[in-house]
Parts: C-alpha cells; structure tokens; sequence
C-alpha cells in the first residue's frame, strides 16, 4: 500500500503545482460563485418599490406613507398622475397606488375611502407582494381607528377631552407596534444566507465532478504515451496501479471540495465546526464516487478526445438533471429521472447538513447510494482498466 500511497502524493503534488488546473479546479468556481453572488446581489430580504400617486396630501396620508416606508425592505416613491400612466403605459412599472384626493378628509369626519390600485396585468410577482405589504398597512390604519373609535365611545359622556383620548390611544398603540404581543423573529441556523444554501453545493459538485471526470483524460494520455506500462517495470502491480489513480482522483477531488468549503466557512460563516466535519466526510464519499465513474471513463475511452467528450456529456447530462442549481419537486417525472445522477445525491445531502442543520444520521440513504456508487464504479473499472492501448 505504500507504493499506491506514493503515486496518489506524487499526483495531488503535481496537482497542486499546476497553476492551469488550480485555476480551473478552485479560482474557476469561485469566480462563478461570486458572479451569481453578484447578480443576485446575495439579499435574502424581498426589497422593491412602491410608486405612489398621492393626490390627497393630507395628513393621514402622510401618516399612511409613513408607516408604508418604515416597512422593511419597500422604498416609496412619489410620481405624478402624469409619470404614473406613462410608466404604466411603458411597462416600466407594473403597480402604482393612488391615494384619491379628500383621502384624510373622509377619515377625519369618520366616513369610509379607499386606496386604487393601477397596474398591468397582474402586476407581475414583486407588485403582488407590494400590494400586499399596502393592503397590510391600511389594515393596520383600519385597526387604529376602530381602537379610537370604540374608546372614544365607551368614554363618551365622561367629562374626559376628545384629543386626551386620542393622545393615550396612539400611545398605547405605538407601544404595541414597537413591543408587540406576538412577534416573529427569523433564525437563520449558523448565520448562513439562504443564497449561499441555494448555490454552494451544486457548484461544489458541479466543478469536483468535472474536474474529476475530466482527470480521465490524463490517464488516457498516460496509457498511450506508455507511462502506464513503463510503471509497472518499478515493481508495482496493476491493482497497485489502478489503486493508486484512484486514490490520487479521490485526494484532488477532496482538496478542491477542501479549499471551497473552507472559503465559504470563512467568508460566509455557514457552517458550525461540527457540520463543516460533516459536510467534509460528504466530499470524501462524493469524491470517491466520481473518481470511480472517471476511471469507467479513462478505462473505456480509446483516445484523449474520446475521454473528454465522455466526460463533458456526461457531467453536463448530469449538471441537468441532478438539481444543481435548483430544487426538483418530489414526484414529479424529473425527479424520478434525477435520481439517476449521483450530484443530486451529494446536493441533498449538502442541503440537509448545510441549510437545515442535520447530521450524517439524517443523510444516510444519500451517502449509501454514493458509497454503492463508488463500490460498483471500482469493480467496473478494475474489470476493464487497461494499462497498454488494446491490453491489460
């Protein structure tokens, strides 16, 4: 074993020492995280803004407006009648709230208004949830007066002033608003952005199987340049030798996984130490069953060309299918047909550990699957590796 040991050392050093494939295997993925970092600008929190014709520009309009722009996340901006249909007529936006004019009259006499909506269409997803967080807000206006209301009711006749009501009323009421009864706080378990959830883990995957698989092509090049045979005259064996590129795949695949998690760990702050643990002996497994499908692929490949277009289908055959980028319902047909790439396998259990805080005790079934995968790969490949062009 010690010789099979060597070759893996000697290979994951020659690896480290290339400077092409430490660009494609860690600054590669690391650029194209930070450019999907970029593009979705990392927020977990929904943000956008509501346009607001305001024809009233009374003082429970004010107030409305207010309390429109405390809410997180919302940016209001005040456009005309004017800019309002133009922007409507362009699509430039989809939602725009009026407050009619004689808005704060009507409120102030007791009588009933109303807030118009225009918009195009359905006002697509984000002026959806814009008109909810307004409809929120007038409801939360509708509350405070049927609170004065019925205060300044059952005090009537009391000898106690009207705007003495309304002052300990609105006080009442903003203690409430700043201490409410029932809250809701959100925890984010190891202080990890949903985004990052989302994307490390299939472009974790994503890149060690490429790279891995594409390792393949290497040990084509090796078998027809002779280096392979010319091996075996320093004493090792076949199965030395196969063992030893195994061992050497499952090592570079590992360091790769190794950099990029630890950057995560250390930028993102994703991880506890005890689920970093985890989520390393999940690339352990994973690398080892990639490296296995990437000997089938060096073992059956006749050229360098042959080795490398058996990798690309197949890592991209599995990119698609496999959920790397995004969640694939259960019971649907792609999910049936996912189950068929091993990424997904390794996604899901990256998820579990990462993004809701489960151990190795909860992925079980997943790193089996890897591990059979790996098992199967290894006697498969073994079968059919060959040392010389057309031999053994």
């Amino acid at each position: 074993m010690k010789r099979v040991f060597f070759i893996a050392f000697n290979e994951v050093k020659l690896y480290l020492q290339d400077k092409g494939d430490l660009a494609f295997s860690l600054l590669l993925p690391i650029v194209t995280f930070a450019l999907i970092y970029g593009a979705f600008g990392g927020q977990t929190l929904f943000e956008a803004t509501a346009y607001v014709v305001d024809e009233d520009e009374g003082a429970y309009s004010s107030i409305f407006l207010e309390q429109l722009e405390a809410v997180e996340g919302v940016d209001v901006e005040l456009i005309t009648t004017s800019q309002a249909d133009t922007k409507l007529e362009r699509s430039d936006v989809l939602l725009v709230l009026h407050i009619p004019d004689g808005f704060s009259e009507a409120l102030t006499s007791g009588e009933r208004t109303q807030l118009v909506f225009r918009q195009r269409g359905n006002a697509g997803q984000e002026g959806q949830i814009v008109a909810n967080i307004i409809r929120g807000v007038a409801e939360e206006m509708n509350q405070e007066f049927q609170v004065h209301r019925q205060v300044s009711d059952s005090l009537q006749g009391k000898g106690i002033p009207e705007d003495r009501i309304e002052v300990v009323v609105q006080e009442f009421l903003d203690k409430e608003r700043r201490q409410p009864v029932v809250g809701v706080v959100e925890e984010t378990l190891g202080g990890s952005p949903d985004f990052v959830n989302q994307f490390l883990p299939g472009i974790v995957t994503m890149y060690v199987l490429f790279a891995i698989a594409m390792a393949a092509r290497v040990i084509v090049e090796e078998r027809r340049k002779g280096t392979l045979e010319r091996l075996l005259t320093t004493r090792l064996s076949v199965g030395q030798l196969f063992l030893g590129k195994f061992f050497a795949s499952v090592s570079r695949g590992f360091v790769q996984t190794l950099i990029l998690l630890g950057l995560s760990y250390a930028v993102f702050q994703i991880f506890t130490p005890l689920s970093f643990l985890e989520s390393l002996v999940i690339a352990l497994i994973f690398a080892g069953a990639a490296s296995a499908v990437g000997l089938i692929i060096a073992s059956i490949a006749r050229s360098e060309d042959g080795a490398t277009w058996i990798a690309v289908v197949f890592s991209v055959i599995t990119f698609m299918i496999g959920g790397t980028f995004f969640e694939i319902a259960e019971g649907t047909g792609l999910y049936t047909i996912s189950r068929f790439s091993i990424n997904s396998y390794a996604n899901d259990a990256f998820n579990v550990i990462i993004a809701q805080g489960g151990s190795l005790a909860d992925v079980g079934p997943e790193l089996g699957i890897l591990a059979g995968v790996m098992v199967v790969g290894l006697v498969v490949s073994r079968l059919i590796f060959r040392v010389v062009p057309g031999g053994k």
